[in-house]
């Protein structure tokens, strides 16, 4: 389990040096790469939080 959580926390950064480090397009008025960077904090703060109520429910249950 701990080998699939590295490689989705990989996955972002390999994207972000190969894919995503260019100035063209525009996205929401955004160089791509600045719009990248902020999808990505919005995105983990809604994983995250979407994990604390997965464990809430879990650790209910015990």
């Amino acid at each position: 389990m701990k080998v699939l959580i590295w490689i989705l926390a990989i996955i972002p950064i390999i994207g972000a040096f190969t894919v995503v480090n260019r100035i063209e397009p525009y996205i929401f008025g955004l160089p791509f790469i600045v719009f990248w960077a902020t999808a990505w904090l919005v995105l983990t703060s809604l994983f995250l939080y979407i994990t604390n109520i997965l464990l809430d429910k879990q650790e209910g249950s015990k």
